[in-house]
């Protein structure tokens, strides 16, 4: 499953904000060193309890918009869009 997002770095938590046009994922990791790109795979490791080796950034490593790939079985791909899409900005 490809889910686009645009990571915020720099962030005063981790969060996850549901726009219209992509998901928005906050970190509080700086964007220095691949530590963002660490702490956004472990925060959505954490988030829909899936392995960290289960999340793999597919395009825009170095870039805040990043297409990620979930390798993870059907049940848990509908409770990732049901959740992703549970948090609709008001």
């Amino acid at each position: 499953m490809l889910i686009k997002i645009r990571i915020v770095p720099n962030s005063s938590k981790n969060d996850i904000i549901i726009e219209e046009e992509f998901v928005k994922v906050k970190v509080t990791a700086q964007p220095i060193e691949n530590k963002a790109n660490k702490a956004l795979i472990e925060y959505l490791s954490k988030t829909f309890k899936v392995p960290k080796t289960s999340i793999e950034i597919v395009k825009g490593e170095t870039s805040k918009d990043k297409t990620l790939l979930f390798n993870v079985n059907e049940e848990k791909e509908e409770e990732i869009k049901s959740r992703m899409t549970k948090k609709k900005k008001k």
